[in-house]
């Protein structure tokens, strides 16, 4: 059964194509700068080198329709035909209180994410667009949407309430929802089986850390809280976006710079974080070789990360009533090495006996980065969120 997974963002389609249940990857790739000078498609056909295509794309319709295409090209595609797709995995960022798992896209599915756009108005337009535009393509193969928000479902009340009127929430739905969701499902439950850990009985704090970051606990199995928010601005530090922010500051930053909410909004989410603080960027690899330079709010912007990390571990840790496993995921969780010594130092205290010199030498890979003896466990995983959409997806049929 071949499976289709998508990654509809504002410009960008990420795509990859699966063989179920073997949960073999025939082929993967991304269309990037939809509607914008300069689109192209980077396709890999796995075991074939990498193919870069440049065209007009000028919307995702157009985009998935040269997906489709490279699939089933006689040379470069994994594909004899479309027919041979069983189904296609959508993710989608917020769904709200409406789903706690994964769905068959129904017209009743769309109007439920549709409703949430208000919660979600930078994500959940293009993957809508994304499902329009392959119901178009393929209206007869059966669509399933996969929710960053669903695994946070399971939160309690006092955990994702604001302290705000009441009617804020029961009117407009304002509470946390968290992202990442499909992530931090992934790589706690991996985590817990690669270290002998009873998912179903257990304590973890899942870091998905990258561009944009967050951190989750989970407690038997299901997530109790999370970093971010209503929006995924809350929480940790990230690459442009501001994570925890009083509320006095936004009112006085717009104040002082006369910013309507449109201006804050593109302020909180794409000028702040890492590159904020940093002046010079929002890649943690460029803000460490300038650190490394002698640049001090590099060095700033990195003792920050960690700093807010840390803090959101050790919160955890004390809501949980402990922690039995920590995770690292995601571009920085799996490949920064120095960050996560970083934000590892001094754990002591919560039972960590961490192996730095091979925390140092690991990059990209799955691997224990705790000492054999160490209470606490922690570990790299390499996350696999597309894996978990094909998984769902193959459920459904």
């Amino acid at each position: 059964m071949k499976i289709l997974v998508l990654n509809c963002g504002s410009s960008s389609i990420k795509y990859q194509l699966f063989d179920m249940p073997s949960e073999q990857v025939l082929a993967k790739g991304v269309v990037e700068k939809i509607g914008l000078d300069g689109s192209f498609i980077k396709h890999e056909k796995v075991g074939f080198d990498k193919e870069i295509f440049n065209k007009n794309i000028p919307s995702h319709k157009v985009g998935l329709d040269s997906i489709l295409e490279i699939l089933i090209d006689k040379k470069i595609g994994s594909l004899k035909s479309i027919d041979e797709l069983g189904a296609v995995g959508h993710r989608v960022v917020h769904a709200g209180e409406k789903f706690n798992g994964s769905v068959v896209i129904t017209d009743e599915v769309i109007k439920a994410l549709e409703d949430c756009i208000p919660l979600a108005p930078l994500h959940n337009p293009p993957n809508l667009e994304g499902i329009r535009a392959m119901q178009a393509v393929l209206p007869d193969t059966l669509q399933v949407g996969v929710f960053d928000t669903a695994f946070h479902q399971t939160m309690p009340d006092y955990s994702y309430l604001y302290a705000i009127p009441y009617e804020m929430y029961e009117k407009y739905g304002v509470r946390r929802y968290g992202f990442h969701g499909t992530s931090h499902r992934y790589v706690s439950a991996y985590g817990a089986e690669l270290t002998d850990i009873d998912y179903n009985n257990s304590k973890i704090i899942t870091c998905h850390l990258g561009n944009g970051g967050s951190v989750t606990a989970i407690k038997n199995g299901k997530s109790m809280d999370t970093s971010m928010g209503l929006t995924p601005v809350e929480g940790v530090m990230m690459g442009t976006r501001c994570g925890d922010l009083d509320i006095g500051a936004v009112l006085a930053i717009a104040d002082f710079e006369k910013m309507d909410t449109k201006g804050i909004n593109t302020f909180v989410n794409k000028k702040c974080g890492l590159l904020g603080i940093s002046g010079i960027s929002s890649d943690m690899r460029d803000i460490e070789i300038a650190a490394e330079e002698g640049n001090p709010r590099c060095q700033l912007a990195l003792e920050m990360f960690a700093y807010r990390v840390k803090k959101y571990i050790g919160s955890y840790a004390a809501a949980m009533g402990g922690v039995d496993l920590i995770v690292f995921a995601g571009g920085i969780g799996e490949n920064d090495t120095a960050a996560r010594a970083r934000i590892m130092q001094d754990m002591e205290f919560l039972g960590v006996d961490f192996n730095f010199e091979l925390n140092s030498k690991v990059r990209g890979k799955t691997q224990i980065l705790s000492k054999e003896n160490s209470k606490v466990k922690v570990i790299v995983v390499e996350t696999n969120e597309e894996l978990v959409i094909a998984r769902d997806t193959f459920e459904k049929l």
